[in-house]
């Protein structure tokens, strides 16, 4: 999970999934509109008119976490092969028809969701709408493109078995989460993988694509009329329910250090503890605590006592991590192997610190200042507002969000971290896992 909760909480900064608005618009000129289809389906606009382009995205909720256990990867498997042929056109075809089209469509799956980007012209947008609905709808899975996307995940999983991150991940993802599906790689193993057929990557679709999970967003030359007919061009045919939704996961991670032998003169360590809602009033003081701590500055505590002044890693972070039925929060750093000791020490030091003393008004201050100031910046694009739109929605905010957010960060006082900060850094908790040969690092069961 250490590689999906990295794109998870890079999300969170919400609005930091931006970039194709027309340039020089700023935060304060953007309107959410919510748009109702004919066919009753529910979407969020941020219309545009100055360049004659569209960026829409669809998530359906659930995602590879819908996988049948004895089927792990067919998602994934499934969402690789959207694109290659639908209807009468095959995987040339319908690449040829695209591009034809100067559009472009990418669909991929994440634990929490699948998701599907599509970028049209305006003058092209009705024959880009119908093709787009016509892979949804009338995939081909072809014998062919199942055996070469196969093929195509399962070098990736080879490369996998070889990599001390995607190995961190996996245990600790174990430890984790017990027989959750967030224990599992999203993309199966070797063994799950190749035997998927045909069979199974159409189950997996009438599974994960369904309008009861779906959340749509668009941002650019498009009223909330014409979006309305778009979608229940592209949706109105999906059937009305998938697979049911997992429950949420346990947290099973107990404090400790994991040590997994690989051939390396460098560690990759994983480390985490349990997380904090997105919905939770305190979340907002979690988040400067966070940046404080672990954040992309290099003024954040842990790059200055791990990096800099003892020059134990090139470089550290932390981030918390929503997931749909989890909160966790998580770090992750390299280090040579005679080095890998004193940095959990330190780390561990650095977390109790907080948890006792809070921080200081300067740092309060500064991250205040960091995360307001950087915000806006982050919207300058059709296709990121899309996706941000999109993830606001999935994750239960409200359509004016973007306006308040700004508001929620300076609302926090030094009461307030002081006391989240006791709630949330738990030293005790942590729970460390080292891949690679490190030197005076004892495991723990």
């Amino acid at each position: 999970m250490i590689l999906r909760a990295f794109v998870t909480a890079v999300a969170f900064a919400l609005p930091s999934l931006v970039a194709g608005l027309a340039p020089g618009l700023a935060l304060a000129d953007i309107a959410i509109k919510e748009v109702k289809s004919p066919g009753g389906l529910t979407a969020w606009l941020v219309e545009d008119h100055n360049i004659p382009f569209t960026a829409l995205e669809i998530r359906f909720r659930g995602g590879t976490s819908l996988d049948d256990p004895a089927k792990r990867g067919a998602i994934n498997l499934m969402a690789g092969l959207i694109e290659e042929g639908a209807g009468e056109l095959d995987s040339k075809g319908f690449a040829e028809a695209r591009d034809g089209l100067a559009a472009s469509y990418s669909f991929a799956a994440s634990s929490d969701s699948v998701s599907v980007s599509a970028r049209f012209l305006t003058e092209n947008r009705d024959q880009a709408v119908d093709l787009l609905a016509l892979a949804l709808n009338k995939p081909r899975f072809d014998e062919d493109a199942v055996a070469r996307v196969r093929e195509q995940v399962l070098s990736g999983l080879r490369s996998d078995e070889r990599n001390p991150t995607s190995i961190a991940s996996r245990v600790f993802d174990g430890l984790a989460y017990g027989d959750h599906p967030y224990a599992y790689s999203g993309r199966g193993s070797l063994d799950s993988v190749a035997a998927l057929t045909r069979d199974d990557v159409v189950a997996a679709w009438k599974a994960a694509l369904a309008r009861d999970r779906v959340y749509i967003s668009a941002a650019g030359d498009i009223t909330s009329e014409e979006l309305g007919l778009v979608i229940d061009r592209i949706l109105g045919g999906l059937p009305e329910s998938g697979a049911p939704l997992p429950q949420t996961a346990p947290w099973l991670l107990t404090p400790g250090v994991s040590v997994v032998d690989f051939p390396s003169p460098q560690s990759v360590v994983v480390f985490g503890q349990s997380g904090i809602s997105q919905d939770d009033p305190d979340f907002f003081a979690a988040y400067i605590l966070n940046e404080v701590m672990g954040g992309g500055r290099f003024s954040a505590r842990l790059m200055t006592e791990v990096r800099d002044r003892r020059g134990l890693t090139y470089g550290i972070g932390s981030y918390l991590v929503g997931m749909d039925h989890s909160d966790s929060y998580l770090g992750q750093f390299q280090a040579s192997n005679d080095k890998v000791a004193e940095a959990i020490s330190v780390i561990r030091a650095e977390w109790a610190k907080i948890a006792a003393e809070g921080i200081s008004e300067k740092e309060l201050t500064d991250a205040k200042t960091y995360l307001t100031g950087a915000y806006p910046l982050r919207f300058d694009g059709n296709a990121p507002i899309a996706s941000l739109l999109v993830g606001m929605q999935m994750q239960g905010m409200a359509i004016d969000y973007p306006n308040s957010r700004n508001a929620r960060v300076e609302a926090v006082t030094m009461a307030d971290v002081k006391r989240v900060a006791a709630r949330l850094y738990q030293p005790e908790a942590l729970r460390f896992v080292v891949v690679g040969r490190p030197e005076g690092v004892d495991a723990t069961p």
